[in-house]
């Protein structure tokens, strides 16, 4: 294997850092930036024309050095909702390559959810894909999302350059950083045809259960406690990329190990009380808080048995107990109002498992006791346990 000098990289990896976050600038200042407006379809394809340019010229850079260069690009994301971008691409990976050497450059993008994120490599059909050993690539093989790191800046053989201060917790992110995107182009059909509720009721709805899953994802990360959208929560952002107006509540899973007593109280410090506590840690624990105009917050905590996952419901009057199957599910990472949350990987099996195959039809009569798909009935409570097993606040 033919010896690379170092500083040559280092070299090139400053010089990139530094176009890469100039590009960033430019990008937000004029594409994304509020004070600038929409911009005509000819200005538009001037900026994008100048920025071709200016990777041109650093592509002619790195060749000059001696690196064969690859870039990968694809649409953005983040402007789907928006008509007159939508289809706009930007670079996602570059791969420089000298010799038996190569350099994978991973382009990080902010989202709106003050996180991080990063675009899969997918070849196109015209890619050399003998370039380099791309499944032995550590970043790429999906869409990543992570926590946006505080950056340290080091000196590696004279060269300044800056890694995440938190390397390990970055590092330890890497495996866990799936991220699944919002369905815009499925969710604008689905307001073609069913049209959007736009009444006082259903807006202010939507807009406190907002506030109130931002609350309840920053209380649950200063806890340390993994969780995701379920429910009727989870079918909004898959069906339609926002909250169900007529959900009336917001739905929440925990698997029952992550579970600890801190969450009660924790929940009570920032202003939402305990409205009911169903169940116990070893069968059927569930949890509802009280937010703001009568919007609650419901956690189901997930139990896994051999072959599949499972939460538990309780009729208070009755005692009755009742399960939800689900198939078993890893879990990925998403966008949803604005805040990065987590969802079942496996996210079309997780709600066909609870709403059937016509999920995409809304419901608005829905008794949590028969209309899922996956519930069946699991017992009584015995009486001499009401106590501890069903409380009312």
């Amino acid at each position: 294997m033919s010896k690379i000098n170092k500083n040559v990289i280092l070299a090139l990896l400053t010089l990139t850092s530094s176009v890469f976050l100039l590009f960033q600038l430019y990008y937000y200042k004029h594409y994304l930036s509020p004070k600038n407006g929409a911009g005509s379809s000819g200005a538009k394809g001037s900026k994008v024309g100048n920025n071709n340019i200016q990777w041109e010229n650093w592509f002619q850079i790195a060749e000059r050095m001696g690196f064969q260069c690859l870039k990968i690009q694809s649409k953005d994301p983040r402007l789907d909702g928006i008509d007159y971008l939508s289809g706009t691409e930007i670079p996602l990976h570059y791969i420089l390559k000298l010799a038996t050497h190569a350099i994978h450059l991973v382009i990080f993008y902010e989202r709106s959810g003050n996180y991080l994120w990063h675009g899969q490599l997918r070849l196109k059909g015209h890619s050399d894909r003998k370039f380099v050993p791309f499944r032995k690539l550590q970043f790429g093989h999906y869409p990543g999302a992570f926590d946006r790191p505080e950056l340290l800046q080091v000196s590696v053989d004279g060269l300044e350059v800056q890694i995440p201060k938190d390397l390990t917790h970055f590092l330890e992110e890497v495996p866990h950083s799936r991220f699944i995107e919002c369905r815009f182009k499925e969710a604008r059909a689905f307001f073609q045809k069913y049209h959007d509720d736009i009444s006082v009721e259903a807006m202010m709805f939507q807009k406190n259960a907002k506030v109130l899953l931002h609350l309840a994802a920053a209380t649950l990360k200063d806890l340390g406690v993994r969780f995701w959208l379920s429910s009727g929560t989870c079918l909004g952002w898959y069906r339609q990329c926002s909250i169900i107006p007529h959900s009336k509540d917001v739905d929440l899973g925990i698997f029952v190990q992550d579970y600890t007593s801190d969450i009660i109280t924790a929940f009570q410090n920032v202003g939402l009380p305990l409205k009911h506590k169903f169940g116990k840690v070893k069968d059927s624990l569930e949890l509802s808080f009280q937010g703001k105009d009568d919007v609650k917050l419901d956690i189901f905590f997930f139990y896994e048995e051999t072959d599949h996952m499972w939460n538990g419901g309780t009729q208070a009057k009755s005692g009755k107990k009742f399960k939800y199957l689900f198939p078993k599910f890893t879990l990925c990472w998403a966008e949803f109002v604005e805040i990065k949350v987590r969802v079942p990987c496996e996210i079309l099996n997780y709600i066909e498992a609870n709403y059937g195959k016509t999920w995409m039809i809304p419901e608005k009569t829905w008794d949590w006791k028969s209309s899922p798909f996956n519930v069946q009935p699991n017992g009584i409570w015995p009486v001499a346990e009401w106590d501890d097993v069903i409380q009312l606040y």
